[in-house]
């Protein structure tokens, strides 16, 4: 695993983690590097992990973006499968699923995947990818967009080779969404603690009226 397109400042308003997951072949590095670099190159070792940190500009604010390029692991004479406890699930703040619209099998790993991925709150992504090669088409858009629906989340259908901005808007969508999210955490948090300690309070002073002396 190797570790490209640093960038490091000493703070950030906010820091996302994002796992690319996908069966082998659907073009989840293509689309990571187009995404960063703005350049396609088609051809990748399938068998190798990437992370990159890459700083972003989401409605105004700075944010660094670590992106976790996964590898599925595949047993000998069986299929690609990813399982909940995976440690890039279990590492990410939010989910790109990539499917191939040219391989079905792609598709119902992306399909199995849901009934893997843990029930919280994690924002995900389902992207459709090389629709520059509809001619090849194995997945419907209505498919795709029936399985965002079961996820309950956004989908498109977009082309590393071909699309910069959609690209880019797919990963900055993610990412908002992830954002969003960490936010209503916060605020979930500190509305909790706000109760705990104004218990708190209510018992101490409750425990104070009941020893002081009497006239």
């Amino acid at each position: 695993m190797t570790t490209r397109g640093i960038r490091r400042k000493k703070s950030y308003l906010a820091e996302i983690k994002v796992a690319v997951i996908g069966a082998p072949s659907v073009g989840k590095s293509a689309l990571t590097v187009r995404f960063i670099t703005k350049r396609y190159i088609g051809e990748y070792d399938h068998q190798a992990e990437n992370r990159y940190k890459y700083e972003i500009m989401v409605d105004g604010e700075a944010v660094l973006c670590e992106i976790w390029d996964t590898c599925p692991k595949i047993e000998e004479n069986s299929e690609a499968t990813l399982t909940a406890g995976s440690e890039a699930v279990q590492w990410a703040d939010g989910l790109l699923l990539v499917y191939s619209i040219t391989d079905r099998d792609s598709f119902n790993y992306i399909r199995k995947a849901k009934e893997e991925l843990p029930c919280d709150t994690t924002p995900v992504a389902l992207v459709g990818n090389k629709v520059d090669m509809v001619h090849l088409r194995q997945v419907s858009t209505d498919e795709g967009e029936i399985l965002a629906k079961d996820f309950e989340c956004k989908f498109c259908e977009i082309s590393a080779a071909e699309h910069v901005y959609q690209v880019a808007e797919a990963f900055q969508d993610l990412c908002r969404e992830v954002i969003a999210a960490k936010r209503k955490s916060k605020q979930s948090f500190i509305e909790k603690i706000d109760r705990m300690l104004s218990g708190s309070r209510t018992y101490n002073r409750g425990k104070s009226d009941s020893i002081s002396p009497k006239d």
